[in-house]
């Protein structure tokens, strides 16, 4: 089985018509445990009312008993509350949503950003370029939940994670996570958890054996663990941020094996500034409710509400959502990179933590983009050792920058995360100064399209929908095309 066989949309339900052969093939990767596709559904149990992910450790369910779901909002909508053994909110998101360019996926990637949580569905809507009646039938036909539910059920999960590692005031959380009201923000952690917000906070606290958090954010920062799916080469990630570190908005410290990613982000309530280890692959990382591993971070948020937002923007940049099983398959069947694949099984592309950051750096290179900081960043309120700036928005580099970032500024080239890839194309080839490889890696890294093929390059079709994975190979091997 491999990691395309069981992805389909069919929800099965008992006397409905349904898919057999893909029903089979979900219920396998249940019994066997399989973390690949972590994420990827979900699965509900009617006995007892519980959903999980694919490789939850507990004792696998009759068949008969089994549903499955694409979305975790789904499961939760027929009723169905999170297993407190596997915590399946806490998976990787389904890749599915970084290769799909349609609006399906772009309203994926626009809720995982919080965009429903601070523009409402309208504001969706008005992103995509579709009415709201449109995208709540095509989101509610194809994964089983609406953008409110789906929305709803990002907030849970971000409520879980500010209760057990703040010390925050559960009102606050409520509003933090994006709740309208505490009484909405109760009734969803009992639906969801089976449990108040303050039973959620003290359970942890009992099986970690651990005092009360501190009031508020801890000065470290909020602790997080990014899980992934399969194997991750972190060393080339980090390889590839430490030679683009742009001072005083980025850093990468520590010795090879044991680096620390740390920069500032720009959020829509405030600012932020991150810290991420590479820490060396170890098999025996792995536990039950990260069988593929994880990145360990830490957040700092001058505003709790950021939280969804910034990890979101962190799971891009370092490409944790990937599926390095299906990408390894299609490139490694290739003689050319077959070799190169089994060198560095689960390689990532990297994405952005900010988009049109990343187009101005990758016009204006490096050095010029420290002198744009130094000139024009807004300094932090409290810098924190060589992180000082945030980098400056298009609207302050018109003058130095010229037509991106006035395009950028007035919004001719969006780059958000549910931009139409080849409008936004279209419209950075319009912009005069860039040209067709600046634009193919804005292209990339901006807007994770994992299948580019810069101009000019050897880049056959057989290696779609992963070409620009296979760059990274090449280029990994130093044998760029």
């Amino acid at each position: 089985m491999t990691g395309q066989d069981i992805r389909y949309d069919a929800t099965y339900d008992k006397g409905a018509t349904y898919d057999k052969g893909a029903y089979d093939s979900r219920y396998e990767a249940v019994r066997s445990r399989d973390a690949r596709f972590d994420g990827e559904f979900f699965f509900a149990v009617e006995t007892t009312g519980i959903y999980c992910r694919p490789s939850c450790p507990a004792v696998t369910p009759k068949r008969r008993n089994v549903r499955f779901f694409t979305t975790a909002a789904a499961a939760q909508g027929s009723g169905f509350r999170a297993c407190r053994r596997c915590r399946p909110d806490a998976v990787p998101g389904s890749a599915d949503w970084n290769v799909r360019a349609d609006v399906v996926g772009r309203a994926m990637r626009l809720i995982g950003d919080g965009v429903v949580d601070r523009e409402g569905v309208a504001g969706l809507a008005v992103r995509l370029g579709y009415s709201a009646r449109q995208v709540q039938r095509q989101l509610t036909a194809e994964l089983g939940a609406g953008p409110v539910a789906l929305a709803r059920a990002q907030r849970a999960h971000t409520a879980r994670v500010l209760l057990q590692t703040t010390g925050l005031p559960v009102t606050e959380i409520a509003f933090a996570s994006g709740f309208a009201s505490v009484r909405q923000f109760n009734d969803t952690i009992r639906a969801v958890y089976a449990t108040t917000p303050t039973g959620l906070r003290a359970a942890v606290r009992t099986s970690r054996r651990t005092a009360t958090p501190a009031a508020g954010i801890p000065a470290a920062g909020i602790p997080l663990r990014l899980a992934h799916r399969g194997p991750y080469r972190a060393g080339t990630v980090f390889d590839l941020l430490e030679r683009e570190a742009v001072a005083g908005v980025e850093e990468v410290s520590g010795p090879v094996g044991g680096r620390t990613y740390r920069r500032t982000l720009r959020l829509p309530h405030g600012t932020g500034i991150v810290a991420v280890d590479e820490r060396p692959g170890d098999p025996g990382r792995a536990t039950a409710l990260h069988p593929g591993g994880w990145l360990d971070a830490r957040l700092r948020l001058t505003d709790p509400r950021d939280l969804t937002t910034a990890v979101q923007r962190l799971r891009r940049l370092f490409d944790l959502d990937a599926d390095p099983y299906a990408v390894d398959e299609r490139l490694g069947a290739d003689p050319r990179l077959a070799p190169l694949v089994a060198a560095r099984p689960g390689l990532r592309a990297p994405g952005a933590a900010d988009p049109e950051e990343y187009a101005v750096r990758a016009l204006v290179g490096r050095a010029e983009a420290e002198r744009l900081v130094r000139a024009h960043g807004k300094a932090l309120d409290a810098p924190c050792g060589t992180l000082t700036h945030l980098f400056p928005e298009p609207a302050a580099l018109t003058e130095t920058v010229g037509p991106l970032a006035v395009a950028l500024a007035d919004g001719r080239v969006r780059l958000d995360p549910g931009a139409d890839r080849d409008d936004a194309e279209a419209a950075l080839l319009a912009v005069p100064g860039l040209d067709g490889r600046t634009v193919a890696a804005i292209r990339a890294r901006a807007l994770g399209d994992p299948d580019v093929a810069p101009p000019g390059a050897d880049v056959p079709d057989t290696w779609r929908p992963w070409r620009t994975y296979a760059l990274h190979h090449l280029r990994a091997a130093e044998e760029t095309p």
